[in-house]
């Protein structure tokens, strides 16, 4: 029996769910069911009541799992207070970035911020999968997005409006829309979370919302693979500002339709509990707060989004 495969059972024994359990850490249903099976062989108790339709905690594991969530909650304390001597600036930092944002923006970013602060080491876990901390031993999460679970803990770095954006030799090939109604007639490019693509865009304009289903002939797990499509002009978009920053700065796409505004997010540094904030995960809040202030007045002094973004 591994300590993975006790988390395992604590995510499925939350959800109610096998399946929501294994694609909230990212990982086969079988891979999840499998574990199960080893905690119940190694205790000698069914801690679940499965049917075809549902799943409920047994007797067993009413008993089990809130003593196997103390245990570990006082295993991550052991070992924090174990790591509480290297809680100075030269310990080493492992983050997670999504692909678009860490590859365009936040590697070159942590260039700099490494040439200030040599004796700090970096290790970046680049991917749009879900980041489970412990499992893929990860100190700090920069997402977009605030934190979901509330046994972890996060800091704002900065509003981000979404855009409509497409390349302007798209926009020569198709013509431009006027409303949302009229991207029904362009190719969409498409994000896809798991197995849902996300194909039906909300907007809001004037105070109302609307929403726009879209066909299109391109879709990823990637993000940054949907920008590229985008500049190279297979389609419309709808991405973060903080993505395509130099590509609208550089005018490679073009923010089309800014009255009728795309549903927005935030960026936030997430740790996963409160305990792990370091000097350098909070060195490292600063500068993201700075480079993202900078960035956004950017895309402000272009009249690319409004300059509100800024205000908190």
């Amino acid at each position: 029996m591994l300590l993975q495969d006790l988390k395992i059972v604590l995510k499925v024994a939350e959800l109610r769910s096998i399946t929501a359990a294994a694609n909230s850490l990212d990982m086969q249903v079988a891979t999840a069911s499998a574990a199960i099976k080893r905690v119940e062989k190694h205790i000698g108790n069914e801690l679940f009541i499965r049917s075809t339709r549902s799943l409920r905690v047994a007797p067993a594991g009413e008993r089990y799992i809130p003593q196997c969530k103390k245990a570990i909650e006082l295993l991550d304390t052991a070992m924090l207070d174990a790591q509480e001597g290297l809680d100075v600036l030269g310990s080493q930092i492992r983050i997670a970035v999504s692909s678009d944002l860490g590859r365009n923006i936040i590697a070159a970013k942590l260039d700099c911020f490494l040439k200030e602060h040599p004796q700090i080491l970096l290790n970046i876990n680049i991917s749009d999968s879900n980041i489970d901390f412990y499992r893929d031993s990860i100190d700090m999460a920069l997402r977009y997005g605030s934190p979901t679970d509330a046994s972890m803990y996060g800091f704002k770095i900065c509003n981000v409006p979404r855009l409509l954006c497409a390349s302007p030799d798209y926009l020569k090939r198709h013509g431009t829309p006027n409303n949302p109604e009229q991207l029904q007639n362009h190719n969409g490019l498409f994000y896809q979370l798991h197995d849902v693509v996300q194909n039906e865009w909300r907007f809001r304009h004037k105070g109302e919302h609307l929403k726009v289903k879209l066909q299109g002939n391109r879709a990823t797990n990637d993000g940054d693979l949907v920008r590229r499509w985008c500049v190279d002009g297979q389609g419309f978009a709808i991405k973060s500002c903080l993505d395509m920053a130099d590509d609208l700065i550089n005018k490679r796409v073009i923010n089309i339709m800014p009255e009728y505004q795309p549903t927005s997010t935030e960026l936030w540094l997430v740790c996963p509990s409160k305990h792990s904030i370091t000097p350098t995960v909070r060195l490292l809040r600063d500068y993201f707060r700075k480079e993202a202030k900078q960035l956004l007045q950017q895309l402000i002094n272009h009249d690319i989004v409004d300059p509100n973004v800024l205000v908190d």
